[in-house]
């Protein structure tokens, strides 16, 4: 894997808008990435249907093709990533769930099941109050993308964020205690 120097310099050519720098960035970060994408796929249990590497392509596609967005260094462009394969695992669960494309059937080839994976509703609303609370408290956001999404440890967000650890681990359960909430009062609706 490459250093984090340089990392930062091809992040910094992909921002000028060298293709070059772009893939060479994808191709360094990229086990990092798969990995990153096998556990956004077992954390929401995901169908047979999405693999680990379309996961990723489309991720690299979805960032590839963004204009203006800049990463400063590593943990930031994991954070994105993180936000972009959930985006795409919910927009995945939310199109088998769709009744006019008969959704609501799923042919399974394996004889077993992901236990506590959250269905197609649960995944919608958990990413409805991810929005909802980046709308009000978008640090608090961040640090939920950093910290479930992308598996980063309080110590290292609080190094990424420039602030103490006891401040991360406070504004993570403000976050969840957020989320909780939002999630809890949807589902009463």
């Amino acid at each position: 894997m490459a250093s984090e120097p340089s990392l930062v310099a091809l992040m910094q050519a992909a921002k000028g808008g060298s293709k070059t720098a772009a893939d060479e960035l994808f191709s360094a970060l990229y086990s990092e990435l798969r990995r990153l994408a096998k556990r956004e796929l077992a954390r929401h249990g995901a169908p047979i249907s999405l693999s680990a590497t379309t996961l990723l392509h489309k991720a690299y596609i979805e960032i590839a093709d963004r204009d203006g967005t800049s990463f400063p260094d590593r943990n930031r462009f994991m954070g994105y990533a993180a936000r972009v394969m959930r985006g795409l695992v919910i927009d995945h669960a939310r199109s088998r769930c769709a009744q006019k494309r008969g959704g609501q059937f799923e042919i399974t080839s394996l004889g077993f099941e992901i236990e506590n994976a959250p269905d197609d509703q649960e995944l919608a609303s958990i990413s409805d109050a991810l929005d909802e609370l980046a709308k009000a408290e978008p640090a608090l956001a961040e640090i939920v993308d950093l910290k479930f999404f992308c598996g980063f440890s309080f110590s290292e967000i609080a190094a990424m964020r420039e602030i103490s650890e006891r401040t991360v681990q406070r504004q993570w359960e403000k976050a969840r205690i957020y989320l909780h909430r939002t999630i809890c009062a949807n589902l009463e609706m």
